[in-house]
């Protein structure tokens, strides 16, 4: 069993897809082009398989924009929230009068 170092995890995923270029086909490496040793060194040191290719520099990066979306359905939960609260609030006092 081979040591690696993030760096050579980073590496193995780069030249993959390199060799993968070369050969003509339009794809992100996956997990079955490498042996159990290297997705697992891969896994280690990136993270699951999705984050380890944004690591790598092979995929974009996906996180700003859920972050954005995400932020923005919180506030509007929120905003729904409380307007429900203020309603319910007055409709106390109606029925208190």
């Amino acid at each position: 069993m081979e040591r690696y170092t993030k760096e050579q995890a980073i590496l193995l995923l780069q030249e993959k897809a390199c060799q993968l270029a070369e050969d003509g086909e339009q794809r992100f490496p996956k997990r079955s082009d490498f042996s159990d040793d290297e997705v697992n060194a891969i896994k280690a040191f990136l993270g699951p398989w999705p984050r380890a290719l944004e690591t790598a520099g092979l995929k974009e990066k996906r996180g700003t924009d859920r972050l954005e979306k995400n932020r923005e359905k919180r506030i509007a939960a929120k905003r729904r929230r409380r307007e429900a609260e203020k309603a319910k609030k007055n409709q106390k006092e109606k029925e208190k009068v």
